[in-house]
C-alpha cells in the first residue's frame, strides 16, 4: 500500500474508533475530525490517484459523519456489550477496507542496477506486405505497436514513463485475457510508474549498442517484463518489445483503435499453439527489418548508426519463448536466445542443437507438471488416457533436449511459478501467480540474463556466469551436452 493510502486508513479508522469508544454524538468540536477525514481522502486521490480497491476506505468520512449526527448521546453511558458490538463491526469494516489495496497493490519496480539511465519510446509500424488476417477487410495491413527501451543520457528533465501507456484501454485486456478476471480488476496498473524516461536522448557513451527483441507470452503484452527490460537497457542494451496484435492482451494504435486479443484463452494442445507460430515469427522478422531501417535512418535521429546489427539477441516468456527459439533457429541475424519457461512449439530443432548460444530457464511449476507421471495426475485429467497425456509430454521433453544440445544453458529456480518470469508475479501477494519471493526470482533472472547476453553478444568471458553458479547453487545451472 502507498503512503497516503496507509495514512488515510490509519487516521480515519483511528477517528472512527475514537468516536465509537468515546460515544461522540452531536455537539461542538466535530468539525476538526470531520475536516481531517474528508481532507485525507481528497489528498490521497489527488496525490496518488484513486482506485476502486480503496472505495471502502473512501467511505470512512461518511461513516464518521453518520455516527456523529445520527442518534443522541445517552446519559449515563452505554452498556459494555453495545460498545463491544460496535467495535467488532468497525473492525470487520477495517479488514474489508484494508484487504483489497493490500491484495492488489500499486507496486513499484526495483531500480535498475546498470550504469545507464533508461529511456523509452514507442513506434507504430505497418507491414504493407502482409494483410491483417484478423480483419475481414482485405485492404487492412498488419499493424504492430513496438516499445523500445535503451541506455539514456540523464539530466534533460524527461518525465518517467507510466507502466502502461493508454492504460485505461489496456488494463481491461490484461485483467480479462491474460488473467481471466473481470475487466476492472487490475485497472490500478495505470497508476504504476517505471524508471524509464519518456523520449530521452540515447546515451553517447558507446558508439553502438547491441539489440534484444522481447516476445511476450500468449495474451501477454509488450512490457509484461518491465523488471527485466529496464535492467537490460541499464546495462547497455537496446530492448525492443513487440505487441503481437490480436494475440496480445490489447494493443492500442495511435488513432485510438484497440486491437483486443481474439485468441482462445483455453488453448490446450500443442497443435493449437503450433498454429500461431507463423504469425509471430513473421511479426518478429518484420520488426527486425524495421530495426535495421531505424539504424540506417531514424526519423527522430536517436538510433541512426547506433544499433549494432551484428549483435542481435532475443528473449521471450512462455509462448514468446517458443517464438524466440524458432527465430534463433531460422534467422541468421539472431545470435543468442533466452527462453523463459517457454513451450517448445514449431518445427523441431536438430538433435545436435541450435548451433547458437541458447539459455532455457524453467519454473518449478511447469517442470514438475511436465515431469509428472500419468499416475500422479490421473485424477486431475478428467478421463484423459495415458496415451493422450504422454504424447505431448514426451514431445516437449525431446524438443527441449534438442534445443539445449551442444552446450545450451539451463536453470530451474526452486519454488518458481510460470508467472515468476514476468511482472505478473508482482500483481498480488496471494499464492497462485508468483512464488514465495518474486523479487528474488526476478533478481536471479536479471543477473543471469545480463551475464548471458554479456557473454555471447558483448564477448565477455564466462566468469560472471560461473560466479552466479556459485552464488545461486539452488538453481542448478547447467551447460548441457
Amino acid at each position: 500500500m502507498r503512503f497516503w493510502e496507509i495514512g488515510l486508513i490509519v487516521v480515519n479508522f483511528g477517528l472512527l474508533y475514537w468516536a465509537v469508544i468515546a460515544n461522540k454524538k452531536g455537539g461542538r468540536g466535530l468539525f476538526i475530525p470531520l475536516g481531517t477525514a474528508y481532507s485525507l481522502v481528497i489528498v490521497q486521490i489527488v496525490v496518488e490517484g484513486g482506485r476502486w480497491e480503496m472505495v471502502p476506505a473512501y467511505l470512512t468520512p461518511l461513516l464518521l459523519t453518520t455516527y456523529f449526527l445520527i442518534g443522541k448521546r445517552r446519559e449515563g453511558g452505554r452498556s459494555r456489550i453495545a460498545v463491544t458490538v460496535q467495535a467488532v463491526l468497525l473492525t470487520v469494516y477495517l479488514l474489508v477496507s484494508v484487504a483489497p489495496p493490500a491484495i492488489l497493490p500499486v507496486f513499484s519496480f526495483e531500480k535498475p542496477t546498470g550504469p545507464y539511465a533508461v529511456g523509452t519510446t514507442v513506434y507504430h509500424w505497418v507491414d504493407e506486405q502482409r494483410r491483417e488476417t484478423y480483419s475481414s477487410n482485405p485492404e487492412d495491413r498488419r499493424e504492430l505497436m513496438v516499445q523500445v527501451w535503451y541506455p539514456a543520457a540523464e539530466g534533460r528533465g524527461e518525465k518517467r514513463s507510466p507502466y502502461l501507456l493508454n492504460a485505461s484501454k489496456v488494463t481491461g485486456g490484461i485483467s480479462s485475457k491474460t488473467l481471466g478476471l473481470p475487466a476492472f480488476t487490475f485497472s490500478h496498473l495505470g497508476l504504476i510508474k517505471t524508471h524509464s524516461l519518456l523520449e530521452a536522448k540515447l546515451s553517447d557513451a558507446e558508439s553502438r549498442y547491441p539489440v534484444l527483441i522481447f516476445s511476450h507470452g500468449m495474451n501477454g503484452y509488450r512490457n509484461q517484463n518491465m523488471y527485466q527490460v529496464e535492467e537490460l537497457a541499464s546495462h547497455g542494451y537496446i530492448v525492443v518489445g513487440i505487441d503481437y496484435a490480436y494475440e496480445a492482451a490489447a494493443s492500442v494504435f495511435p488513432d485510438g483503435r484497440v486491437a483486443p486479443s481474439r485468441t482462445d484463452s483455453k488453448l490446450t494442445s500443442n497443435a493449437q499453439y503450433e498454429q500461431h507460430i507463423p504469425l509471430w515469427t513473421d511479426d518478429a522478422t518484420f520488426v527486425l527489418n524495421q530495426v535495421e531501417k531505424l539504424n540506417r535512418n531514424d526519423p527522430a535521429g536517436r538510433f541512426t548508426g547506433k544499433i549494432d546489427i551484428d549483435r542481435i539477441g532475443m528473449l521471450g516468456h512462455s509462448f514468446g519463448g517458443a517464438v524466440t527459439l524458432q527465430m534463433t533457429k531460422n534467422d541468421s541475424r539472431v545470435k543468442a536466445a533466452l527462453c523463459m519457461d517457454g513451450g517448445i512449439y514449431g518445427p523441431p530443432v536438430s538433435d545436435k542443437g541450435l548451433g547458437k548460444p541458447f539459455f532455457q530457464m524453467y519454473s518449478e511449476e511447469i517442470y514438475n507438471l511436465v515431469m509428472a507421471s500419468y499416475d500422479d495426475v490421473a485424477k486431475q485429467l478428467g478421463g484423459v488416457s495415458r496415451e493422450v497425456f504422454e504424447a505431448p509430454r514426451k514431445e516437449y521433453i525431446q524438443k527441449s533436449r534438442n534445443a539445449l544440445a551442444g552446450g545450451g544453458l539451463s536453470i530451474l529456480i526452486p519454488g518458481s511459478k510460470h508467472a515468476s518470469y514476468s511482472d505478473l508475479a508482482l500483481f498480488s501477494p496471494l499464492p497462485g501467480l508468483g512464488g514465495a519471493d518474486p523479487r528474488r526470482d526476478h533478481r536471479i533472472v536479471n543477473e543471469f540474463s545480463v551475464a548471458f547476453f554479456d557473454r555471447y553478444l558483448k564477448g565477455k568471458d564466462d566468469s560472471a556466469l560461473k560466479d552466479l553458479e556459485a552464488k545461486y547453487p539452488e538453481v542448478n545451472y547447467k551447460v548441457n551436452d
